[in-house]
């Protein structure tokens, strides 16, 4: 099921992540969605990967942080 909108994504990413990263995490679940047969496992996990390669949690905060 692949997200139109931001608001569509689930509700622990909209919350958690700023919006730039929530952009990152559509686009790369949306393409993992075709690439990998529409397994949604593997498309969350892509998409997590895709938003750890330009944002890191910062472990005093919780608060996702660009690199």
């Amino acid at each position: 099921m692949p997200y139109e909108k931001l608001s569509d994504l689930p509700e622990s990413v909209r919350e958690h992540l700023p919006k730039h990263a929530q952009e990152i995490y559509r686009a790369a679940f949306n393409s993992a969605w075709e690439l990998y047969d529409h397994v949604e496992e593997t498309s969350h996990k892509v998409a997590w990967a895709a938003v750890k390669n330009e944002y890191v949690k910062d472990e005093d905060t919780g608060r996702w942080k660009k690199k």
